[in-house]
């Protein structure tokens, strides 16, 4: 689920792989890692990612 929504709401702000790394301070591949469910993820990862999409952590979990 949390690859999905990522992948969703990345795109809904028409941003790619790169561009979300660069807002939240993450790399490319990480990132890419994250959408194809490849990587786990921490909880300091997951708010930087839900803070660069200005999300709250739980719109990317459910």
């Amino acid at each position: 689920m949390l690859a999905t929504n990522l992948r969703s709401l990345r795109a809904k702000r028409g941003w790619s792989q790169e561009d979300l790394a660069l807002e939240s301070g993450l790399h490319r591949t990480f990132v890419a890692h994250v959408e194809r469910e490849a990587r786990n993820l921490s909880i300091d990862n997951l708010e930087k990612l839900a803070n660069a999409l200005n999300v709250p952590v739980h719109e990317l979990l459910i």
